[in-house]
């Protein structure tokens, strides 16, 4: 069975920790054993006390997990599946992630038919974001994209702005990010079944969004191969991906070699490197707006069985 996989984003001091906190006792009522892997970009963990110890932890330290670390994340991911039994994963990231690459990271081929990605929650200090004119613009530019990739964005600290100004925030994030579910809130209080109840499902989530024509934010999709495929077929089907597809990455079992061959894709480049043993057939495709159905469907075609 798969284990559902959350990514907790957001700039330092907009209540993280906080919501880290909330979620994980959420899950423990509901019978739930959840696990954490922590990033921080200093060589010292200051969040893991708040980890109680009968939750599994693992951290990843001195460096931001999209960037610099991605091997050892990876070994970090193995050792919980491997040593440890949980139901669920929070992936609390450093205020310098960026979703996608966040995303990309934790769902390598080599176990991704393991977890099931379920959504980004990004934490939003209300009263920065007014102030956010003072703000670099590279670091401007990484907080609209942490909202615009978000499933649900939690406007917190609510109290430091009046009526007027809660309005505008809202507006403003929603005009960013309009599919992702808002909350305006203190303490990083929320719904938290929202979240955590057993009985929303991403894909109910999604069929609800597309009753009005929208997708949920940022996806990520699992195939496995089950036969082999022509690489005349597989550049086919690379060509008719719509641009809205960010990354690709996998094993794919092209006819006629021993092995299946290392395969990514970013923003429309793709690279294949052969591999001299067996790997996983799996193949990790994220995007925004995606049809899940089709697209499988669409490898099914391609994958000779």
């Amino acid at each position: 069975m798969k284990k559902d996989v959350y990514v907790l984003s957001g700039f330092l001091g907009s209540g993280k920790t906080t919501l880290l906190k909330k979620i994980l006792k959420s899950f423990k009522n509901q019978g739930k054993k959840p696990a954490v892997l922590m990033n921080e970009l200093g060589n010292v963990s200051i969040d893991s006390d708040v980890v109680e110890e009968d939750t599994p932890l693992k951290e990843l330290l001195d460096g931001c997990i999209c960037c610099t670390i991605q091997e050892k994340l990876e070994s970090q991911l193995q050792e919980l599946l491997w040593n440890e039994e949980f139901d669920v994963l929070i992936i609390e990231t450093t205020g310098a992630a960026h979703p996608v690459e966040v995303v990309d990271s934790i769902l390598s081929p080599l176990f991704a038919d393991r977890l099931q990605f379920k959504g980004i929650l990004t934490v939003v200090d209300a009263f920065q974001w007014k102030a956010r004119s003072e703000l670099s613009p590279a670091i401007l530019h990484l907080m609209r994209e942490q909202i615009r990739h978000a499933n649900y964005i939690i406007v917190n600290k609510e109290d430091l702005l009046t009526e007027m100004e809660k309005g505008t925030v809202v507006f403003e994030i929603q005009q960013l990010n309009s599919n992702g579910k808002l909350y305006l809130t203190n303490y990083s209080t929320i719904p938290l079944q929202d979240i955590v109840n057993s009985n929303v499902k991403m894909d109910r989530l999604q069929h609800q969004k597309a009753d009005i024509g929208k997708e949920l934010a940022l996806q990520a999709i699992v195939y496995t191969f089950e036969g082999v495929v022509t690489g005349e077929a597989f550049e086919k089907w690379l060509r008719a991906l719509p641009s809205s597809i960010y990354r690709i990455k996998g094993y794919v079992p092209l006819k006629g070699r021993k092995y299946p061959t290392m395969f990514q894709y970013s923003y429309g480049m793709p690279l294949f490197m052969p591999e001299q043993m067996n790997m996983p057939k799996n193949l990790v495709i994220i995007g925004e707006g995606m049809a899940k159905q089709d697209l499988l469907q669409s490898l099914e075609q391609i994958d000779e069985k």
